[in-house]
């Protein structure tokens, strides 16, 4: 089959500027989703939609397609992306008479995302000939049952009507919402050509669990945070108590459980190519020796470790100009 990824980099961009070809963890974010695409097994052929000869030459030094530059009219804050792809794929059928049978959107934005979740989606839209196209989607934190929209002077009506009083009822009795996070978005031709639509009347949904979209600086210093951990080659150097394993208070080391998400991070740090060092302050003040009950604590964790040290200096506080706090790494991880 043709399958055909298109990734939409134009040249402008207010929150972050030339955000689709900064550097993040050594390379321009925009070859990322090249990436991505190519390492796909169904995607077959890779386009770089952009209104700049930079952009492009920087798309195709990392192996994607650029058969023509956007129209600045396709290239503004308000340009619709029904606009850039009806384009795209309007000048590969009439200069080249290629037609895919799969479109796949992939934005420059997502440094991040799992091979496995685009190759899903295919499979699945594949599997179904009824459905237009199939969307990325994440659950929503804020629902719109609870949500209001203001009336006259200060009366606020509720912005959901379906359900009487919904705003008023617990969370948990309300259906489940998500939001399309905009990560991978998957369509058939037939949605520009017979809809004027990018997404046609039957929408497929596929669930992510992670976003790692790009938007502000502080989105962009996460991703890159993530991104270089992942390459490998890292020293980490991991507390056990109150980290590793869940803190007690009294101190019963030998009976504390896993912090579970805890260790799955240190796992795919450890499966990454980094270093994983533990240290501890067990037995620092009382002078037992833990290490034969923590070695084996490690073990039934499932924690995997390089170097396992005794002896840190028991505090109340620690300082270190290199801490990575514990709920941001797991936010990445978890």
């Amino acid at each position: 089959m043709k399958i055909l990824a298109v990734i939409p980099a134009r040249s402008g961009s207010k929150s972050v500027p030339h955000k689709n070809i900064r550097k993040i963890a050594g390379k321009p974010m925009l070859a990322y989703s090249i990436e991505h695409a190519k390492a796909s097994k169904y995607i077959n052929r890779v386009i770089v939609s952009t209104d700049s000869e930079e952009y492009a030459a920087i798309a195709r030094e990392y192996g994607a397609e650029t058969p023509f530059l956007r129209p600045e009219e396709y290239a503004t804050d308000t340009a619709l992306d029904y606009d850039v792809f009806c384009h795209a794929l309007t000048f590969l059928k009439e200069k080249e008479g290629y037609e895919p049978e799969l479109v796949v959107q992939l934005r420059p934005t997502y440094p991040i995302r799992r091979i496995e979740d685009i190759d899903g989606m295919i499979e699945k839209l594949l599997a179904d000939e009824g459905a237009d196209s199939i969307r990325s989607i994440a659950p929503a934190k804020e629902i719109p049952y609870k949500m209001w929209v203001r009336g006259e002077g200060d009366r606020i009506l509720p912005f959901h009507k379906d359900i009487p009083e919904c705003y008023n009822m617990p969370r948990q009795q309300l259906p489940k919402v998500y939001y399309q996070n905009a990560c991978i978005d998957i369509f058939r031709p037939r949605c520009i050509y017979e809809y004027q639509s990018m997404t046609g009347r039957h929408i497929l949904g596929y669930e992510m669990d992670k976003n790692y979209d790009i938007d502000t600086e502080e989105e962009f210093h996460r991703a890159a945070s993530y991104l270089t951990m992942m390459q490998g080659g890292k020293r980490f150097v991991f507390d056990i108590d109150g980290v590793i394993a869940q803190f007690d208070a009294n101190l019963d080391y030998a009976n504390v459980e896993a912090n579970e998400p805890m260790v799955r991070a240190i796992r795919k740090l450890y499966e990454a190519g980094n270093t994983i060092v533990l240290h501890t302050a067990r037995g620092y003040v009382t002078g037992k020796d833990w290490r034969a009950v923590t070695e084996e604590q490690l073990k039934r964790f499932g924690c995997p470790y390089h170097e396992l040290h005794f002896g840190k200096p028991n505090a109340d506080y620690y300082v270190d100009d290199k801490m990575l706090d514990m709920n941001e790494l797991l936010s990445m991880f978890a």
